[in-house]
């Protein structure tokens, strides 16, 4: 595991706005080297969350992950804090 950690680029995009609003779910792109596992523990010690499940997709050279935060964690408030809303 790399030690500088994941990088987290958040994805601003109206569907991604939507699914925080909706689903709970915030949505990043990450180097294409790290596997699920990986994303969600530095994900959680990062932004001192609980996820509920993970999902990835790769498109165009880029991997997604979108992340689906524990109901006591509103993504709304995270997406906030970071700035994607």
């Amino acid at each position: 595991m790399n030690t500088s950690g994941v990088q987290f680029i958040p994805v601003t995009t109206e569907k991604a706005v939507m699914l925080v609003e909706k689903d709970n779910v915030v949505t990043f792109t990450v180097n294409m080297k790290y596997q699920k596992a990986e994303i969600k523990k530095q994900f959680e010690e990062i932004f001192n969350v609980k996820v509920a499940k993970i999902r990835t997709l790769i498109k165009e050279n880029k991997k997604y992950v979108f992340l689906k935060l524990k109901k006591e964690f509103p993504a709304i408030d995270l997406a906030t804090k970071i700035g994607i809303i």
